[in-house]
């Protein structure tokens, strides 16, 4: 089954977006979050795939050479969308098992490395079947993407990946915070439920030094498939009231946590004419595959907002497309 792919200002791009059109959040209480200490389990020839790259970083660490440490991640079995009988919101069910770096590793790096029987792992698992449905040792990434405003001067912030981040979205535009899931962080010690709003807010703090005594109104818009890479992905949306440009790039002078990965960051203003000017300005190769539909998500929950819970405030997003389209001949 193949999946549609989010466009935005003539631009086809490789996102899927699975759930959400910005109308509306996922309440917080909505999303059920079901963890199987399972470990995720690869066909035999895979597996000897994985084998190789822990031997490989291995040994670049003891000889003193560049190496990709291992983490604990998560694995996503499955993503379950469903409608609450009473104002049909949306209700979503994620299952995770247990995952690790290399796993990923083993998977991102080889989706078009062939296997025995001929098929590379794309074509088996996601062209030859629905790619939302790929086998759990499959989907071993699951990162969670933040558009942030700035309330007090109204500015959108886009990030642009540092070089020295590994992987294919590296020196290009991306959300304004990113982060994977990592069982380390956001395995709560005392056996609660994992919380995605939690994991937006470490996001924010570690890239962007939003504190928690910062007022933050964040919201899950939705979730999307990066079809190329093969990532899911959460979108959130969040604005913090009493914070500008000035202020957060004053704070970042004095130290983030981990600000090696960015290595540029824009503020925009937020209104809908100039984010999406400033994406159909920068080549299409410069972004990574799912922030487009991010930011789209978050200009049409800003709108909506605006206009009082109106959803056909949407169709204001829609009409400053046709404007930059236009604008730039596109």
């Amino acid at each position: 089954m193949a999946r549609d792919r989010f466009t935005l200002v003539g631009r086809e791009t490789s996102c899927h977006v699975y759930e959400g059109d910005g109308t509306r959040p996922i309440r917080e209480e909505d999303v059920r979050v079901k963890y199987r200490g399972q470990r995720v389990e690869f066909p035999e020839e895979v597996g000897g795939w994985r084998h190789a790259i822990e031997e490989e970083e291995r040994r670049n660490e003891a000889l003193g050479l560049p190496h990709r440490w291992n983490n604990d991640r998560f694995a996503v079995e499955r993503i379950v969308v469903t409608r609450n009988h009473l104002a049909e919101e949306p209700v979503v069910t994620l299952t995770l098992q247990d995952a690790d770096y290399y796993d990923f590793l083993t998977t991102s790096l080889n989706l078009e490395r062939k296997q025995k029987n001929g098929l590379t792992l794309r074509e088996q698992y996601l062209e030859g079947e629905d790619p939302a449905d790929a086998p759990a040792w499959m989907n071993c990434s699951f990162g969670i993407n933040v558009a942030l405003e700035t309330g007090k001067d109204g500015k959108m912030l886009f990030s642009r990946r540092s070089a020295h981040v590994a992987g294919p979205n590296s020196s290009r535009w991306n959300s304004s915070a990113n982060e994977g899931m990592a069982r380390q962080h956001d395995l709560p010690k005392d056996g609660g439920p994992i919380s995605l709003h939690a994991v937006a807010r470490r996001a924010l703090y570690e890239e962007l030094a939003v504190h928690a005594t910062d007022e933050l109104d964040v919201e899950l818009l939705g979730f999307g498939l990066d079809l190329s890479n093969h990532q899911w992905a959460g979108f959130f949306r969040a604005v913090l009231p009493d914070l500008d440009e000035e202020t957060m790039r004053l704070r970042w002078t004095r130290g983030i946590t981990d600000k090696w990965e960015h290595d540029r960051f824009e503020f925009v203003p937020a209104d809908p004419d100039s984010v999406l000017g400033f994406i159909a300005d920068e080549p299409p190769e410069r972004w990574t595959p799912c922030a487009p539909a991010l930011f789209y998500l978050a200009l049409v929950r800003g709108a909506v907002r605006r206009a009082g819970n109106d959803h056909s405030a949407r169709f204001e997003v829609e009409a400053a497309e046709q404007r930059v389209i236009e604008a730039r001949g596109l």
